[in-house]
């Protein structure tokens, strides 16, 4: 990695890691639009390959991503409360900018019914979600809920790897959300292990699957992903603007959003090129 690589790299990861502190908001759906998931997902699938080289990118961008939930997470959250219809309309813009390097990935000139379908049903699966109800897989003490735990890290691991499904929203379906602030809250972090080794067990297998998909059939998958991106727009929208005013505000911050993260696309899929 270059010095460029590195900033672009720990600028994306801050960027990726303020985005994960807004509820509903897919850190996996803001790496895809930001150009740097395949990146990811090559990176720990392939780890032993090129062991320097990849530890070095995760590193750069997981001490991004840290940077990002210090500095980001209550200014977010704070904006996102007292004017909410504006910036997640800025969010919204900022995905819709993603599009269409998405759809440059998939390869299509000329969408088809199939495609169609593909983009709808990976939209249909994160809408799903949505109907979970909270808590679940419920509680349970001994080696049963170990086994859980386990399970329920592999569940947050596909939620993490895969764009559009918020890692915040599994933890509240499987009943866990609340415990796991507390548990990283008071450093027992001992008592996170097996929701660990589960998140670890399935993070190794589905960017292993993954990467394969993407090399194999990349117009399906990623055809997928869009649904997915797609999907979790539906998540976080808030709702029409009430007045002109807040219209104005709101497509304004839409059309920055979008024309931030178009520009960026394009400026990292030439470089890439060039």
């Amino acid at each position: 990695m270059n010095r460029r690589d590195i900033w672009m790299t720990a600028l994306k990861g801050v960027c990726i890691g303020g985005s994960m502190t807004v509820p509903g908001v897919s850190g996996g759906s803001m790496a895809m639009i930001l150009g740097i998931y395949d990146r990811l997902i090559s990176a720990i699938s392939s780890l032993l390959k090129d062991l320097k080289g990849n530890l070095l990118f995760l590193l750069v961008f997981l001490c991004g991503s840290l940077a990002g939930m210090i500095l980001f997470a209550n200014p977010l959250l704070a904006l996102i409360q007292r004017y909410p219809k504006p910036m997640l309309f800025f969010f919204i813009g900022a995905v819709a900018g993603g599009v269409p390097m998405i759809v440059r990935k998939a390869q299509v000139r000329a969408f088809s019914a199939p495609d169609a379908l593909l983009i709808l049903g990976g939209a249909a699966c994160v809408a799903a979600l949505g109907l979970l109800p909270e808590g679940l897989f419920g509680a349970q003490a001994g080696l049963a809920g170990m086994a859980l735990e386990f399970a329920a890290g592999v569940v947050v691991a596909v939620a993490l790897v895969l764009p559009g499904i918020s890692v915040s929203f599994m933890l509240l379906v499987m009943g866990m959300y609340d415990r796991v602030l507390q548990s990283v809250a008071a450093l027992d972090l001992l008592s996170l292990v097996p929701l660990g080794l589960g998140l670890l067990a399935g993070i190794l297998a589905t960017t292993r699957t993954l990467e394969r998909a993407m090399a194999r059939f990349p117009r399906p998958t990623y055809l997928i992903i869009l649904g997915f991106v797609l999907g979790s727009v539906l998540e976080v929208f808030p709702g029409l603007p009430g007045s002109i005013l807040e219209w104005l505000i709101c497509l304004v911050l839409a059309g920055g959003g979008f024309s931030a993260v178009h520009l960026l696309s394009r400026r990292e899929e030439a470089a890439a090129g060039g």
